[in-house]
């Protein structure tokens, strides 16, 4: 496998595009975090005004060492920036990668743009990448994105006990999902019927 497996790639849908994060994209990406005042959230991990030039700059190190591959998702209608995401952890050997780091501008959250999000990247993931397995990781706390992580298809794994500290000194478990290949089918299925509930497919 090549290390430019991962390569860089634009994805669009009906009305969320991801594209390459870039140095750019900072200010947008400031503005999308202040809809909500998203950096309060304990239990993730959202830029701030004081904390974007190293959130960027993290993110670019791991494209430039092929593990990653971040983008901002951008709104179709009105172009601008609504959030992050980024396909994290790839391991070209093995053909499996993680989808994470992703958050939405609060006004941007429980309207299926989310779902948009994720079919657009497990699609690429599994139809283009062959991706055997793709994994997502939240903590234990955020209720809110366990629940949409399953609403997806994805099945939990496990829990990963005291997986990290924190910067507050408290100790994180982490919740780790999967798809699989062989359950992508139904898996896809699932997403295209929840997409036309939110007139998200053309």
């Amino acid at each position: 496998m090549e290390k430019n497996w991962l390569e860089s790639v634009s994805l669009t849908g009906k009305k969320v595009s991801l594209v390459p994060l870039r140095p750019s994209h900072k200010a947008g990406l400031v503005a999308a975090a202040t809809d909500g005042n998203l950096w309060e959230l304990w239990y993730t991990s959202v830029p701030s005004q004081m904390t974007i030039d190293s959130y960027i700059e993290k993110a670019l190190q791991e494209k430039s060492a092929h593990t990653s591959l971040p983008f901002v998702i951008i709104d179709n209608q009105s172009e601008k920036i609504i959030g992050c995401t980024r396909f994290c952890n790839a391991e070209a050997k093995h053909k499996r990668l993680e989808i994470g780091y992703t958050w939405f501008a609060k006004s941007a959250q429980r309207t299926g743009l989310n779902r948009e999000c994720k079919y657009l990247m497990l699609t690429h993931a599994f139809e283009k990448l062959e991706c055997i397995c793709v994994q997502f990781k939240t903590d234990w706390f955020n209720q809110n994105s366990r629940n949409a992580i399953a609403r997806l298809g994805a099945k939990q794994d496990g829990i990963l006990r005291n997986d990290r500290l924190n910067a507050d000194g408290t100790y994180r478990d982490t919740v780790v999902f999967s798809i699989i290949k062989q359950e992508w089918h139904g898996v896809k299925k699932s997403l295209l019927y929840q997409l036309k509930q939110y007139d998200l497919m053309a």
